[in-house]
């Protein structure tokens, strides 16, 4: 049975929050009396896009029921210093406890999203699409890639369950390319699967037999040169979805997307992140 977005929203936060508070916040439960109310606001000190919105209103409500979030600046919207994302009100422990849980989620979301419009900027007027990977933190990826596409980026898959990916160690275990399709197919007809099948090719010759064997859906495009991938894609010539990945960044993504490419896969968007600067702080 697969986990809901919400029983892996829930673990997470319930799983986070044991580990920074333990057996007691012993900073607030020494200096805040239990029945103290507050509030507090968080704040932009970074130029982006701000992610991470829905999730810090759950964070905040697990901590107290009674805590309530006034929203100026919803997901996806960008964001400037100086910028009111909202305002929490509640239990002043609670507000406490969930700060820096809060303010790490955000940040890295924001990071993410802000970087991921950028890649998605650099190709307007283009058709192909930009992807994340599996590049991502281990028990935050469901996080990272809701960011990914918070900033018009899309998800490749989310794991290795709903998507089948054959990569070059596959192919090379599986005995080479028309080996490790056929048993695919037949793995899939065994186990009444429909799921969408992509290989990857790191060579001409690997097209050329990736054609010729068929019964996949995406041909991913390895490491390959903009001018080989020119040449891959009039291979190809629409006979199976395309996809670049490896070595792309901000400054050739366009270059590639021009060659024709349906989608462009980029690690960097989970991978390398800076986390944007949010603050929040006690209003008085």
């Amino acid at each position: 049975m697969k986990t809901t977005y919400e029983e892996l929203l829930n673990s997470f936060i319930e799983n986070s929050l044991r580990e920074d508070i333990a057996d007691g916040d012993h900073t607030s439960l020494a200096c805040i009396p239990d029945s103290a109310q507050g509030k507090a606001r968080l704040l932009v000190k970074e130029q982006g896009l701000i992610a991470g919105v829905s999730i810090a209103k759950a964070v905040f409500n697990k901590a107290s029921e009674k805590i309530s979030v006034e929203v100026y600046l919803p997901d996806s919207s960008p964001i400037k210093p100086g910028d009111i994302i909202l305002d929490v009100t509640g239990n002043t422990r609670a507000i406490l406890q969930t700060e820096r849980l809060v303010l790490n989620i955000m940040q890295r979301m924001s990071g993410i999203a802000t970087k991921t419009r950028q890649y998605v900027n650099r190709l307007e007027g283009l058709k192909a699409k930009v992807l994340d990977t599996r590049k991502t933190t281990p028990g935050m990826r469901f996080l990272e890639k809701e960011a990914v596409r918070i900033g018009g980026g899309y998800n490749h898959r989310m794991g290795l369950y709903d998507m089948i990916m054959l990569k070059d160690n596959h192919i090379d275990f599986a005995g080479g390319i028309k080996k490790a399709i056929e048993k695919t197919r037949n793995y899939m007809q065994i186990n009444n699967l429909d799921l969408k099948v992509e290989i990857e090719a790191r060579n001409f010759k690997e097209i050329e037999e990736i054609l010729k064997t068929g019964g996949i859906d995406r041909i991913m495009l390895d490491n390959f040169t903009v001018k080989d991938t020119n040449l891959a894609v009039e291979m190809i010539s629409g006979q199976f979805e395309t996809e670049s990945s490896g070595g792309i960044s901000l400054d050739n993504i366009r270059a590639y997307a021009e060659c024709g490419v349906d989608y462009i896969s980029v690690g960097d968007l989970t991978h390398h992140i800076n986390s944007l600067d949010l603050s929040l702080k006690a209003v008085k």
